[in-house]
């Protein structure tokens, strides 16, 4: 996937310099969510967006509702009656731990001293019979299966296998290799992402061999997940295949693409004409050098029959990896000059496609739907445009029925709805089935901080009730999407939140349109550990209902851990709701 956006404001300014040779308006497009909206397709210029604006109060729907039973998230017994009193126990005092802040602050440092003076394995066994042994399914993919066994057997909840073990991001050197000299910018963010680093998952890059190893962990993961069930789900962290920087450059370079296309749609429509092409062309390049934008040129004849191209069609004929033929021609150095990346990043790049690959191929051989997880905005448009590929050969029809690959919308950036809206009619436009995850997102810290240090718009929504109504317009579009009419391929996607009124508007959105539970359009999604009233409450309903069930070696896997606990320490209320309803059920089994 190839995002672009429009500049508001100011593309008549910008348009009148040269492309190759204009000052920077922002670097490695950290300012794009902002700065931009999205631009429209042929399709969606129209009605993308209203297609993602509605009340969400209006239920008026012309299909005979469907009776999908509505889940009680109150009653404590739906989630706990298949649990033993120990494991309740652990629970509570998993979630009593979290609401302690100096404990969770400092958690990292109190288990360094821990393993330092207790040893190994008494701190790795005091870890299972809390934190690890509650928010982590096992150690190895055997104890993974017993998890996952009871917990389809309890409440028909699929398992998606996510291996735990990463690195904790704070490392500037690694078994004695220094890394490369950053720029300010790179340092910058790096230590803003650094220093919010419990939210998200993180990996230290080492060298190309590591990144190969990951490789393998996430091959393996697949492999598992699927001897657990059929339909199964797994995970991958795209960053974890590279070196970071590297992904930072390639956005830059998709950045730039973008803004080249925004140069030469002059009359500012979402759409570039044959001649406006051609004057683009002769403006931003030399005609004694360049030869390959004007072969485009030639090009579009045969990709269209109106001789018009909108973005859908500029991201197929200009990729990444053409930049160095196409500035080869520049009239001066610029912005897009500067992005091309060098015969060495090249070939980085090309064997992370070869490891990007070699993943999807796994998860397609096995019938596994592979989760891309969404990154920083600093990577994730070179995270995209890599999905798009990945989607385009591995949810082809002609292969398989469904979407082997799920690109992951944080719905917290503002311009989350219009992207979503413009992926599936990219989608629909070339043939491909439409996987998507959608989450509120993981990184606000980190991006306001970035966005307020380098002085552009935050791309964060302003307002909590914003996230929340970007979040529930694009799982009702998704859905009314999903029963449209004519459709060429498959739709599906998981609705990836521990937000209970998020779940019970789609409910019943499902119902206004006739959408069966066990429809496979969408399924609803929870932590292992966290929100079982919710996931238990579904599943037991035959709602598609999953967990995400993270498994690894204790030591590897604590900075997820300190992330869920982090996670719960934060959210208002999270971890008070989640032992209040622990209390009740406790209560009910001691006093009857």
């Amino acid at each position: 996937m190839h995002r672009v956006y429009l500049f508001k404001g100011s593309l008549a300014r910008l348009g009148r310099f040269s492309h190759c040779s204009s000052k920077h308006t922002h670097v490695n497009g950290l300012a794009r969510g902002n700065a931009f909206s999205s631009l429209a397709t042929k399709n969606t210029r129209r009605s993308a967006t209203s297609a993602v604006s509605f009340d969400l109060n209006d239920t008026h729907n012309t299909t005979p509702a469907t009776k999908n039973p509505v889940p009680n998230f109150e009653d404590p017994r739906i989630a706990f009656d298949t649990k033993s009193t120990k494991e309740l126990l652990r629970a509570g005092l998993s979630f009593g731990l979290c609401q302690i802040t100096p404990l969770v602050h400092h958690a990292e440092s109190l288990l360094r001293m821990t393993r330092k003076v207790c040893g190994d394995r008494i701190t790795d066994s005091l870890l299972k019979a809390t934190l690890f042994g509650h928010f982590c399914a096992g150690e190895n993919i055997h104890q993974v299966k017993q998890v996952a066994k009871k917990m389809q057997e309890a409440a028909n909840i699929g398992s998606i296998l996510d291996y735990a073990a990463e690195d904790d991001g704070q490392a500037d050197s690694v078994h004695g290799k220094q890394t490369k000299a950053k720029s300010k910018l790179e340092e910058l963010a790096e230590t803003v992402l650094v220093e919010n680093h419990p939210k998200v998952r993180t990996y230290v890059y080492v060298d190309e061999a590591e990144c190969d190893r990951h490789t393998q962990t996430f091959v393996s993961c697949i492999r598992d997940a699927s001897k657990l069930q059929e339909g199964a789900y797994a995970a991958i962290k795209v960053s974890a295949l590279v070196d970071p920087k590297l992904l930072a450059r390639m956005s830059r370079a998709v950045v730039e693409l973008q803004n080249l296309f925004l140069k030469f749609d002059t009359d500012q429509n979402g759409f570039v004409t044959k001649d406006e092409f051609q004057m683009g062309v002769d403006l931003f390049f030399d005609p004694a050098v360049d030869t390959y934008m004007r072969d485009i040129a030639e090009q579009i004849d045969l990709e269209v029959s109106d001789g018009m191209i909108d973005y859908v069609t500029w991201s197929k004929l200009l990729r990444p990896e053409d930049l160095p033929q196409v500035t080869r021609g520049c009239r001066s150095i610029g912005p897009l000059a500067i992005a091309t990346p060098s015969e060495e990043e090249l070939g980085l790049m090309a064997r992370l496609r070869e490891r990007i690959h070699s993943v999807a191929k796994e998860a397609a051989e096995h019938n596994v739907r592979l989760l891309v997880d969404a990154e920083q905005n600093l990577y994730q448009p070179a995270i995209d445009s890599f999905v798009l590929d990945l989607e385009r050969e591995f949810n082809d029809p002609s292969k398989t029925d469904f979407p082997i690959i799920y690109n992951t919308y944080q719905c917290y950036l503002k311009d989350s709805e219009k992207r979503l809206a413009m992926d599936l009619e990219r989608s629909e436009r070339m043939g491909y089935h439409f996987g998507a995850k959608l989450v509120r997102g993981a990184y606000m810290e980190s991006e306001r901080e970035l966005a307020l240090k380098l002085g552009y718009p935050s791309p964060i929504h302003d307002t909590i009730e914003d996230t929340h109504t970007s979040y529930d317009n694009s799982v009702r579009y998704l859905l009314e999407q999903s029963v449209k009419e004519g459709r060429k391929s498959n739709l599906e996607f998981m609705l990836a939140s521990h937000n209970q009124e998020s779940i019970q508007r789609a409910v019943s959105v499902m119902n206004d349109l006739g959408i069966d539970r066990r429809d496979p359009v969408i399924c609803f999604a929870q932590l292992y550990g966290m929100m079982d009233h919710v996931t238990y409450a579904l599943g037991k309903l035959e709602y598609r209902a999953f967990k995400y069930v993270p498994y690894g070696e204790v030591k590897l896997a604590m900075p997820y851990l300190i992330r869920r606990a982090n996670e719960n320490s934060a959210i208002a209320g999270g971890a008070s709701r989640e032992l209040g309803k622990l209390t009740t059920e406790l209560k009910r089994r001691i006093f009857g």
